[in-house]
């Protein structure tokens, strides 16, 4: 990109955050259930547990799809 490393990583690390945004939105809304009423009122440990998991593994594909 440019010859300035640390503005490449700004603004792939933006580009890598505003995608993970979108993707796990996308996702929350693709369930068949309210997202976050199940983890904040109804305390669903293994929905959290799940939704953790779910996001390690974009932000793993981000960075490799970035790299």
């Amino acid at each position: 990109m440019t010859d300035y490393p640390l503005v490449n990583a700004v603004v792939f690390a933006g580009l890598g955050i505003f995608l993970f945004v979108i993707a796990f939105t996308l996702i929350a809304k693709l369930l068949p259930f309210q997202f976050w009423k199940e983890i904040l009122e109804e305390r669903n440990v293994a929905l959290a547990t799940l939704a953790g998991a779910v996001a390690i593994g974009l932000c793993l594909i981000i960075a490799a799809a970035m790299h």
